[in-house]
């Protein structure tokens, strides 16, 4: 059991995920399933931003100075395994061939911005297109398009 909690993130990211999933299947109103599909790339982008993270990882920027990555005030005492560069008119600390500083990858999470993107234009055409089917079918329910468009096919005449 103390496995399980161990690893919380995933076990909230696979409720949200079945929750979304069951939500897309069994409505059939189509704010509903939009709702649910939202509900579903949220934990896709929660497992990614998850399995992105290194523990005790830190995020591969430069910093001018270097003061985080081992030198004393003064900026003289380098740690072994890193280099000093002089570029763009400070002096930076980077870690060396051999060093033990432990990054983090940031494309997971580049990824997931322009996956949250996508998210949203993908939601707000569904919405567009929900209200368009709310004007013509007077429903957003899946059931009662289905009718409208059977007795149409049938008949050929609009209610």
């Amino acid at each position: 059991m103390s496995e399980l909690f161990s690893q919380y993130n995933y076990v909230i990211v696979i409720i949200l995920m079945m929750t979304g999933l069951y939500t897309v299947f069994a409505s059939r109103n189509l704010i509903k399933k939009l709702a649910g599909l939202s509900v579903f790339q949220t934990s896709v982008f929660l497992l990614y931003i998850t399995i992105g993270k290194v523990s005790g990882g830190q995020p591969p920027i430069l910093v001018e100075g270097g003061a985080s990555y081992g030198t004393d005030v003064d900026g003289h005492a380098l740690l072994e395994g890193t280099i000093q560069v002089a570029a763009g008119g400070g002096s930076y600390i980077l870690p060396g061939p051999g060093s033990d500083v432990l990054y983090s990858n940031p494309l997971p999470h580049v990824l997931i911005l322009t996956a949250i993107v996508v998210g949203v234009a993908t939601l707000s055409i569904g919405l567009a297109l929900t209200v368009r089917i709310r004007e013509v079918y007077h429903t957003i329910e899946e059931d009662e398009i289905e009718e409208k468009d059977f007795i149409y096919n049938l008949e050929g005449t609009a209610d």
